[in-house]
């Protein structure tokens, strides 16, 4: 089950780790950097789970809970650096589901995510995050990719691409996914953004590029990530 996340979060360096994060745990990810970005895409399509920072520009967080509770039942988890009681209460009392304090890590915000999701009857697979095959190791929770037992230096496209391929391991991603996924929803028809960068990726990855081994192309379709069957 594909799991649809919502970060409102102004802060673009946050707003980007959480979104990296969650996109490599599998979560298909939007992000608003204001409340009027994030009511315009609640009216479009309603996420799975709400992360909502409170100090927005044109408003406080707090306005999206309440409009929210009035028409969904979806889990609303907080992330702010504010840590008063009485705010908390007032949040949590609001319709908020959960309130993380900043800085908080990762691995403490999927489980919150787990939490307020199994609440609502959704218990969430474990996601597909080490693939190992041949020479080529790759760890996506310490973000480590190896090959032949030497450390390969990916650019953080480079490494949100073969994230992808890595949870898809063995099937076909299609070229909209993939672009979805890695880019976002805005980027569905700049397929040149994928020709260039699984070039770049294979040039790092296979002894050959022209004749790959573990990037295949579906010619027309998409992409995927061999497995041993394949060889």
């Amino acid at each position: 089950m594909t799991i649809r996340v919502l970060i409102v979060e102004d802060d673009k360096e946050i707003r980007s780790l959480i979104r990296a994060s969650l996109t490599v745990e599998g979560f298909v990810v939007q992000t608003a950097a204001s409340v009027s970005e994030a009511a315009a895409m609640l009216h479009h399509a309603l996420p799975d789970v709400l992360l909502l920072d409170l100090g927005l520009p044109d408003g406080d967080g707090e306005q999206l809970v309440k409009l929210v509770r009035t028409q969904h039942n979806l889990p609303i988890l907080i992330i702010s650096a504010r840590h008063q009681e009485k705010q908390k209460i007032r949040l949590l009392d609001t319709g908020a589901d959960d309130f993380l304090t900043k800085p908080f890590s990762i691995p403490e915000l999927l489980a919150r995510i787990r939490v307020a999701l199994r609440h609502r009857g959704t218990r969430l697979m474990a996601a597909t995050t080490t693939f190992s095959q041949r020479e080529l190791h790759v760890d996506l929770a310490k973000r480590l990719v190896s090959l032949r037992g030497q450390v390969l230096h990916l650019t953080p496209t480079e490494f949100n691409l073969l994230a992808r391929l890595v949870r898809s391991a063995g099937y076909l991603v299609t070229h909209r996914q993939l672009l979805s996924d890695v880019w976002g929803p805005d980027y569905v028809e700049h397929t040149h953004y994928l020709r260039l960068y699984m070039a770049q990726l294979r040039a790092k990855i296979e002894d050959n590029p022209a004749e790959p081994r573990y990037l295949l192309t579906e010619t027309g379709v998409g992409y995927r990530l061999a497995m041993e069957e394949d060889a």
